[in-house]
């Protein structure tokens, strides 16, 4: 792609987000999220293969969905109330299509099928971008209207996502449909603490880009795409697969890597909130997502290729990415617990 084509792209993904950031008028927040979603279409679709055209299909048409309900909504909430506010959604049935519009945008179960196939036919810097950047405009939105939410709607949809997200990663081998279903379990532990705790939330949103970000670079340095591809990364970079290793861990919620603090902390609050089956149940869906996680860690570490292998041997040449971002991404996402008391009382 053109480099002047991919700065304009690159800077409209970034202008439609900061708009939406920025704005407390359900028009500029619409617009914005219009924005970013059209930036990103060309770049899904630049590899000229049929399913990535496939995908970039499917994700705007989703995209286009959710978009028209979030105006619909919006217009319904003036119309009775008067109001344009984000803040001021008294309407309760634009509420409910407000909530399941954005739900729509990041992939949220049940209406998540769109994620796994789409993220599966782009290439893993397109991928990242979806999982991570992509997130945060209607994010945005959900932080401004959390506390209007109706709260049976935001616990059902937080422990669908986690459960139904543990449970599609177990079959998969394909790495990118594993990171799709690894996604929308992670976005059911924020929205599930989202009325209660929304700063909370944000750590967990903060904590997720990074370690998906170190886990998409390392896959994108030792280019592997399928789980029966990992099974080379120990011969070629041992000291990469044994980090990726660490990461795919604290992913999962291990102690002691970063990503036992979001789930540690969210626990303690749904507890605090007397809602003790919502913390055991998705105590026990993060099992299911740490199963798929292990499955990936015993791939990459304890298994060695064949010799007798029909597969073509892939040339061991020197990496010429950089790694100076994976470097930072892996060593945030796997030593971050010892300041959680300095994050529990930034948070409360």
């Amino acid at each position: 792609m053109n480099p002047y084509v991919l700065a304009i792209l690159l800077s409209s993904l970034g202008i439609g987000t900061t708009l939406t950031f920025a704005s407390s008028h359900w028009l500029l927040a619409w617009m914005g999220l219009e924005i970013s979603t059209l930036a990103i279409i060309p770049l899904m679709a630049q590899q000229h293969h049929p399913r990535a055209v496939e995908a970039t299909t499917k994700y705007f048409l989703t995209q286009a969905t959710a978009a028209a309900m979030i105006l619909f909504a919006s217009t319904t909430n003036a119309w009775t109330t008067g109001e344009w506010n984000i803040q001021e959604m008294s309407n309760p049935t634009a509420l409910v299509l407000i909530t399941m519009a954005l739900a729509l945008k990041i992939g949220l179960a049940p209406v998540h099928y769109w994620l796994p196939e789409v993220l599966q036919g782009l290439d893993l810097t397109t991928g990242l971008i979806l999982s991570t950047w992509q997130k945060l405009a209607p994010f945005a939105l959900i932080y401004q209207i959390s506390p209007m939410m109706n709260p049976t709607l935001v616990i059902m949809l937080g422990l669908a996502s986690t459960i139904i997200g543990g449970w599609g990663g177990l079959n998969q081998t394909q790495l990118r449909k594993i990171l799709a279903y690894s996604s929308i379990a992670h976005l059911g532990w924020m929205m599930i603490v989202m009325q209660y705790s929304p700063n909370l939330a944000i750590l967990n949103l903060i904590l997720y880009i990074i370690m998906t970000t170190a886990t998409f670079l390392t896959f994108k340095n030792v280019a592997s795409t399928k789980l029966s591809t990992l099974t080379l990364t120990w011969s070629k970079t041992p000291v990469m697969t044994t980090m990726a290793m660490m990461t795919l861990l604290s992913l999962g919620g291990l102690p002691p890597l970063t990503g036992f603090m979001p789930k540690w902390l969210i626990l303690q609050e749904l507890t605090k909130q007397n809602l003790p089956l919502t913390a055991s149940i998705m105590a026990l869906a993060a099992l299911l997502s740490l199963f798929f996680y292990l499955r990936m860690c015993y791939a990459m570490t304890l298994t060695i290729a064949p010799n007798t292998n029909n597969n073509t041997s892939t040339w061991r040449q020197k990496s010429s990415q950089t790694t100076m971002t994976l470097s930072i991404t892996t060593t945030l996402a796997l030593l971050l617990l010892p300041i959680t008391p300095t994050i529990m009382a930034l948070t409360t």
